[in-house]
């Protein structure tokens, strides 16, 4: 005879509060074995000892209760296995999310590397100038920038808007990517461009 026991004994069995238990019951994920019709008591069986521990794991490794029923009732392991790597990828997704989280705390708390590239803020008079800008992942932008300049050189070539080979003084020119911003190259242009310099995007 399959031995029956409290929802308290039950309880204490597989370390989930009772409170717990009765709302996996009413959830449909951990049923008792049997429910007294006229006192409403559960009982659970000893055999579902292994059940409540699988649960209880899964809960711990933050999986939701509708993905632990659809792993409990899978029909075999594959369907079991792509139920877990779905959880997995979306811990992955969220350990990403954490990670830049904190690199990004850290950064306003330490602020930048001594080795790392100065930054200067600086006021200019307003000039006339014509761009190339484009929006780039964070990781592309040195790459980006430097196609840019050399498509900059070729095309101000004539038009009176110094490239990054004119002499220092007659013009400026400047790549400063930004994450999550426009990356833009840039410089002043004189009144031979007039309006054909424009401005354009890459």
């Amino acid at each position: 005879m399959t031995s029956r026991l409290s929802i308290g004994d039950f309880s204490r069995a597989t370390h989930m509060t009772v409170k717990t238990l009765r709302h996996y019951h009413d959830i449909g994920l951990l049923e008792p074995a049997e429910v007294d019709p006229s006192t409403g008591y559960r009982r659970y069986g000893v055999e579902q000892i292994p059940t409540a521990q699988v649960v209880r794991r899964f809960r711990d490794l933050g999986m939701p209760l509708e993905e632990i029923k659809a792993v409990l009732a899978a029909p075999d392991a594959e369907a079991r296995d792509r139920h877990l790597g779905a959880h997995l990828n979306r811990l992955e997704e969220e350990l990403g999310r954490t990670r830049r989280a904190v690199a990004s705390l850290r950064d306003l708390l330490v602020g930048p590397p001594a080795d790392g590239p100065a930054v200067e803020l600086r006021e200019v008079p307003a000039v006339r100038a014509a761009a190339v800008s484009a929006v780039v992942d964070a990781q592309d932008c040195a790459a980006w920038c430097q196609g840019a300049l050399g498509s900059w050189t070729r095309r101000s070539a004539g038009r009176g808007c110094g490239g990054p080979d004119r002499p220092a003084g007659s013009s400026t020119t400047s790549c400063s990517p930004v994450t999550g911003a426009w990356p833009r190259c840039s410089c002043p242009a004189t009144a031979r461009s007039g309006p054909s310099a424009g401005s354009g995007r890459r």
